[in-house]
């Protein structure tokens, strides 16, 4: 069982030996969102289904949904349907992955993780390093998986929710890591929120500083020693993960797993949702510019 990451020879030997395999294309661009679609019929892993992160791995509109913010999560009893009809079985070994450095297909690892499914992993490098490895890539819309019975668990996952969160700012046992860009973080930007800024007392942990040059996650001692020195003695149980809209936080999520210091929680509405509550605070930090 593949659980945080796959490397690419490791998917090529196990979908050439190994049990049943679903892999997921995740690619998506928050700027132009019909461009993940385009990317995956331009060339995707043999097998792969497409995944998108407005369309399938969000709803955005349903009385049930999980979350706010501006990718609410979807019933976990809607998502199961979902992973259903896409051939997901209890038994099932998934992969997923994308173009854009685990910042959207770690979603869908995640929210796996959440239904109670442990066996799914992100393609570590994602489709780059399958095509540096030489694998095949197909073209055009995919064949639609047969639908199989997925069954819901206890989630694997844990979630915050704005109040409570709101009610413990400045609790010593709550660490809240911002994945955004730090030029966002600090409020000098804010492209996609009506509000610049953090919530008050929040780390920032950019999400792709867990990356290294090849695009691949950074040995599990490097990152060990970087979310400690960013902790400075916090309780890594304490942490809670967030970004814009709880899906760029989770290449932090999983990279604190690989790094050995456990499975931390996320904060899905994140900073989309905490700025458009009333009476909640904002914070910016201080900086130079024009």
């Amino acid at each position: 069982m593949y659980t945080t990451l796959i490397s690419a020879e490791d998917l090529r030997a196990l979908l050439t030996n190994g049990p049943a395999v679903r892999l997921f294309d995740c690619s998506f661009d928050l700027m132009s969102p019909a461009a993940g679609r385009e990317q995956y019929e331009n060339g995707h892993i043999a097998g792969a289904i497409h995944a998108d992160l407005d369309a399938d791995l969000s709803d955005k509109t349903g009385p049930d949904r999980a979350c706010g913010g501006r990718h609410p999560l979807p019933s976990r009893e809607r998502l199961a349907a979902w992973l259903g009809r896409n051939g997901v079985t209890p038994d099932t070994q998934v992969v997923v992955y994308d173009r854009q450095g685990a910042n959207y297909c770690g979603r869908l690892w995640w929210m796996l993780k959440w239904c109670g499914h442990e066996a799914v992993a992100v393609l570590d490098g994602g489709l780059q390093a399958w095509q540096a490895l030489g694998g095949a890539l197909e073209s055009g819309p995919g064949t639609p998986a047969a639908p199989a019975a997925f069954v819901l668990h206890s989630p694997l996952a844990r979630t915050a929710d704005t109040a409570a969160i709101a009610r413990r700012l400045g609790d010593p046992a709550l660490t809240l890591i911002d994945a955004r860009a730090s030029a966002r973080f600090r409020g000098e930007v804010e492209p996609l929120d009506p509000v610049a800024g953090h919530i008050p007392g929040a780390l920032n942990r950019p999400f792709g500083d867990n990356l290294g040059p090849d695009g691949r996650f950074k040995p599990a001692q490097q990152l060990r020693d970087e979310f400690r020195a960013l902790l400075a003695g916090r309780d890594p149980a304490t942490v809670v993960h967030h970004c814009g809209s709880g899906v760029s936080a989770i290449p932090n999520l999983l990279a604190m797993e690989v790094a050995g210091l456990g499975r931390a929680a996320l904060y899905p509405g994140s900073w989309s949702e905490w700025c458009n509550t009333p009476g909640l605070p904002c914070a910016r930090s201080q900086f130079s510019g024009t």
